[in-house]
């Protein structure tokens, strides 16, 4: 790894990691990633990227690693990230989230690096003011993930003020699809994301689709959500490293559109041509009506665009890729 532009991705085995380090690879920068594989898994990495498999609450660690390494930028995308479980277990999201960015962002700044993006949420809204939600949107994250990433955002803050340190907080609703080349797709487990359990609906691995409430004010009574798809996720990292030469940022990554429960049943239906059971049950508590992003700052700044983020190009992509493997990821 000699490229200038060598890049540590913390959590780059997961899911929109994996995604990130692939555009990042063929934007021609050297990648280091970092994943304890607790979730992610190590065939994700692509295999021209370097690995670790390490831990950030190791921080002696992490100081050997930036010593040895002298890093363009940081990509952290290694964090507990489901919602429901923050609920249930809200001190260890907010102890290792925070505490490991801390451990991060701490080396970084010792080490002198000058560039840094954040993976972060949505969930920051939790129920939104007004839709579509722009950057200027009240703060009230909707779970203690939500509240991670605020505050993992908040220590982003005084390391500029103090350190220098420029950042970018990267604020994406639903990352849903796969790489149009069929070597990188969604593999959770347990799966909790809509798509990829319509999907194992289509090919038998469910009895039905579990539908949470049909009876919001929405057109067929079912929740909307933005879906973008991964890919162009990945394209707005790339993007925003050049930004950083000049200044911080923050950016809502969405579509702009949304699309609910039945829309996505219903799509999935027509291009997998099964009939995809579902059975409709109480809505889950906390979950807004509409959740849409406003993201014309980015487009308008860095000219980003979403390209694949249609409906039916995010479930062609999902389900081509989850067709060629059915078990995931052969970890």
């Amino acid at each position: 790894m000699t490229s200038s532009r060598k890049v540590l991705v913390t959590g780059g085995a997961g899911y929109v990691g994996s995604h990130v380090v692939s555009a990042l690879l063929d934007a021609g920068y050297a990648v280091l990633v970092l994943d304890n594989l607790q979730l992610g898994h190590r065939a994700a990495v692509p295999p021209e990227a370097a690995f670790v498999q390490a831990d950030l609450a190791d921080a002696a660690l992490l100081q050997k690693l930036f010593a040895e390494h002298e890093f363009h930028a940081v990509l952290h995308f290694a964090a507990h990230s489901l919602v429901g479980v923050s609920m249930r277990e809200p001190f260890r999201y907010l102890a290792d989230n925070i505490g490991n960015g801390l451990n991060l962002i701490r080396a970084a700044c010792e080490a002198g690096v000058k560039r840094f993006v954040l993976s972060s949420t949505a969930n920051l809204f939790g129920v939104p003011e007004r839709v579509p939600i722009d950057e200027t949107a009240r703060i009230d994250p909707g779970s203690p993930y939500g509240e991670s990433k605020f505050v993992t955002e908040r220590i982003l803050h005084w390391a500029e003020q103090i350190h220098g340190l420029r950042y970018a907080c990267l604020r994406y609703f639903n990352a849903a699809g796969a790489h149009p080349n069929g070597r990188l797709g969604e593999d959770h487990r347990p799966e909790t994301h809509l798509i990829p359990i319509v999907l194992d609906t289509a090919l038998g691995r469910h009895p039905h689709v579990q539908v949470f409430g049909e009876d919001y004010p929405t057109p067929d009574g079912t929740c909307i959500r933005d879906y973008v798809h991964v890919c162009d996720l990945a394209d707005a990292h790339v993007r925003v490293l050049d930004r950083l030469g000049q200044r911080s940022c923050i950016y809502n990554l969405g579509c702009g559109e949304g699309h609910s429960v039945r829309q996505v049943i219903e799509t999935a239906r027509r291009i997998t041509g099964a009939a995809i059971p579902t059975v409709m049950g109480p809505r889950r508590p906390g979950d807004p009506a509409r959740l849409v992003a406003a993201s014309e700052r980015i487009k308008a700044e860095l000219g980003w665009l979403p390209k694949l983020s249609d409906l039916e190009t995010i479930i062609a992509t999902a389900w081509a890729w989850r067709r060629q493997h059915p078990e995931g990821y052969p970890d």
